[in-house]
């Protein structure tokens, strides 16, 4: 009687996660539904959650830029006038990586000296009102967020967080066909 007890089924406990506390968040959504593969979220609580959704939403913001300022100076846009004052035009720089290398370095220093500017004084809830992690209106800027119904501004902040999650993966598209070279449709010579 004994050994017919090892074939017989065993009790399975049900495992228990906190990413079940996340299944419900906003961006969740098919096909994926909650897709956490690095596992950055496992035991994590409520605040960890926030501060990385509010990492992600500023690294899609930044993506965002990053893709439409490549493809638009690939399109033949630039600036009027010179860079410098030894008269390096804005029209001379190349598109793409080839241009932190064609910047003046004190260019380059006055980009990290205003994006720091920008980290630590301006993008960031100054005024503790925030409705959401990313919300940086601080109770000055609006443009009509306050009359929106509750499932608009559901809709706004996920259709903001896809395309930040989009522009990720664009602007690491086109950063990779340059190093490869070649032409891509719309975009042209990489």
């Amino acid at each position: 009687a004994g050994s017919a007890a090892a074939f017989a089924p065993a009790v399975v406990q049900k495992a228990t996660t906190s990413l079940h506390a996340f299944e419900s968040e906003l961006g969740v959504q098919e096909p994926l539904g909650f897709y956490d593969p690095l596992g950055l979220l496992d035991d994590a609580d409520q605040e960890r959650f926030d501060r990385l959704r509010y990492v992600e939403l500023k690294h899609g913001r930044i993506s965002q830029l990053a893709f439409l300022g490549n493809i638009i100076t690939r399109a033949g846009v630039k600036l009027p006038g010179n860079i410098d004052y030894e008269g390096t035009t804005f029209e001379s720089i190349p598109n793409g990586w080839a241009a932190v290398g064609a910047i003046p370095s004190a260019g380059i220093a006055q980009i990290v000296l205003l994006v720091g500017f920008l980290e630590l004084a301006v993008m960031k809830d100054v005024s503790g009102d925030a409705e959401f992690p990313g919300d940086f209106r601080n109770g000055f800027l609006d443009y009509g967020w306050d009359d929106f119904d509750e499932e608009t501004k559901l809709f706004k902040r996920g259709v903001e967080l896809n395309n930040g999650r989009a522009a990720m993966f664009g602007i690491l598209g086109l950063m990779v066909h340059e190093q490869l070279g070649g032409t891509l449709p719309i975009v042209g010579p990489m």
